[in-house]
């Protein structure tokens, strides 16, 4: 079945029509409005010559303009491509290389720099509201004529790609079915059943995969309003978005709530009492920024884990009691601890976290890499490069990525501990814990700490924070080397970029 009529078929219904499919700070758009711009797109993109498996690369921030476009590809039988909107020349010439898309829909009004990297055969269109635009600017979108049918998919067809944000090279493009909608949906609903009264809110933008499920497709689905943020996230826009509407449900990165809670009194400058519960992804959320949100906002931190190459598989809930360290259960997809010869291991034992290969959320391929796709899809398993353990419950506790994991002095550091101990004493607001190779020992223990505004003065002495961790963490656990930071490297989606840490922090120290 088509994921575009599944993401459709709520709102479609004669009771749905008038209820909300977005809030936006235009005001509210209806199901029976957005059903009505996404007919008239159909039409439009069917007239400029979209057929099925043309590809489309998409330009767009978050917007009804984005979830329409979105749908209306897919509802053709085309195939979405979906990259971060701050991404320039160089990555948008790689992916359109790669992707060969047939046109391109650009967001009305949005600066566009893809004027080199388009092919002579290549079809612009700007989207605007409730109508497409060539690049004359003449009308092709019309919701007065039939839309074309909607194109009748296997659920293992190409459905819509997504890019890596491109942090450890090239963007990989992550090819999606249409079978994800199903997988993916039913796992999100069964570890957060939607109530009547919910909006959805996702702070990231609709190209990271976590956003469009939680923000665009899964409301859809689930027949409950998507809240959409002007701009990009920062505190103050993420909080006053959740008093304008209401927000009942928020999915965002551990590093904004780490930012929400370095500004002291903010939650008592907006209305958040609708909130119902958050939602942490995209790096480790350390037990102090769990304690310090469920404290001062009174509402609970939910820890879900991720990956592009499918969704959220595993992480707490509402019907889950929390388990302290661990990142939850597993929602769809069944994990299972491997040694280094892809043998399952013992209940408790450490390993590499794979999960079984056969569950349908996952993707078909990485884009034109069947080397790297066979790499992660082997012996009927989809391998991560997590390290971690599954207990007799069920609960996974993830140590890190086994290329951030290293040994000093013959001792395994899992930067994730350390960093955690860091958080605790109350006066840091990001952290993150780096090697620094050594002949002697292997590796010297580095930590790149960003202070919260007001910390103090004896915050700022780098040996005083080491006095402060004594104690509280094993003394061959402390950091050799401690470096400041205004702010740490990003990426697209906000994660933390651990070898960028590394880099700028050991040229400060040899400087």
């Amino acid at each position: 079945m088509n994921l575009a009529e599944i993401a459709l078929a709520t709102g479609a219904s004669a009771d749905s029509g008038k209820r909300p499919a977005f809030l936006t700070a235009d005001g509210s758009v209806s199901n029976e409005m957005f059903q009505r711009m996404v007919k008239a797109y159909c039409t439009g993109l069917h007239r400029q010559g979209l057929r099925p498996t043309d590809k489309v690369l998409l330009r767009m921030t978050n917007s009804v303009e984005f979830a329409a476009s979105f749908l209306a590809v897919i509802w053709l039988g085309g195939i979405p491509v979906l990259q971060n909107s701050q991404f320039a020349q160089s990555e948008l010439e790689h992916i359109i290389g790669l992707t060969k898309p047939k046109g391109v829909i650009v967001a009305e009004g949005m600066t566009d720099p893809l004027t080199d990297a388009l092919g002579a055969d290549m079809w612009r269109v700007w989207a605007g509201k409730e109508q497409l635009l060539t690049a004359a600017g003449d009308t092709i979108a019309s919701a007065n004529v039939a839309a074309p049918s909607v194109y009748d998919a296997d659920s293992n067809e190409p459905a819509f790609i997504v890019f890596t944000s491109g942090t450890t090279g090239r963007p990989k493009g992550i090819v999606h079915a249409h079978r994800w909608l199903q997988a993916l949906g039913d796992s999100n609903r069964t570890r957060i059943p939607p109530l009547a009264t919910d909006v959805a809110l996702a702070t990231g933008e609709w190209s990271f995969i976590s956003a469009l499920g939680h923000n665009l497709l899964f409301p859809l689905r689930n027949g409950i309003p998507g809240s959409i943020m002007d701009e990009r996230a920062s505190p103050e826009r993420i909080l006053s978005t959740i008093a304008r509407d209401k927000v009942t449900l928020l999915y965002s990165v551990a590093t904004l709530y780490r930012r929400i809670l370095s500004q002291p009194g903010i939650e008592h400058k907006f209305d958040l009492s609708s909130l119902r519960g958050v939602n942490a992804t995209g790096e480790p959320l350390e037990a102090a920024v769990r304690l310090e949100w469920e404290t001062r906002f009174k509402c609970p931190i939910w820890e879900h884990f991720g990956v592009s190459e499918a969704q959220m598989v595993m992480g707490h809930g509402p019907t889950v009691p929390e388990r302290a360290g661990t990142v939850g259960i597993a929602w769809g997809a069944a994990p299972t601890i491997l040694d280094e010869d892809l043998r399952p291991q013992a209940v408790g034992a450490s390993g590499r976290l794979a999960f079984d290969g056969e569950y349908p959320g996952f993707f078909l391929e990485y884009l034109g890499d069947r080397e790297q796709t066979d790499a992660v899809k082997r012996g009927g398993y989809f391998l991560t490069n997590d390290l971690a353990t599954i207990d007799s419950d069920g609960y996974v506790t993830i140590f890190g990525r086994a290329d951030d994991c290293f040994k000093s002095k013959g001792v395994l550091i899992v930067p994730r501990e350390l960093e955690d101990a860091l958080m605790r004493l109350g006066y840091v607001e990001e952290a993150c814990v780096f090697s620094i190779p050594d002949s002697e020992i292997g590796y010297r223990i580095g930590a790149a700490v960003v202070l919260r505004s007001g910390a103090g003065a004896a915050a700022t002495d780098k040996s005083a924070i080491v006095d402060a961790l004594k104690g509280k963490i094993a003394p061959f656990k402390l950091p050799h080397v401690v470096v400041f930071f205004d702010e740490l490297p990003k990426n697209a989606n906000g994660k933390t970029q651990r070898s960028a840490v590394a880099r700028q922090a050991q040229a400060e120290i040899q400087a």
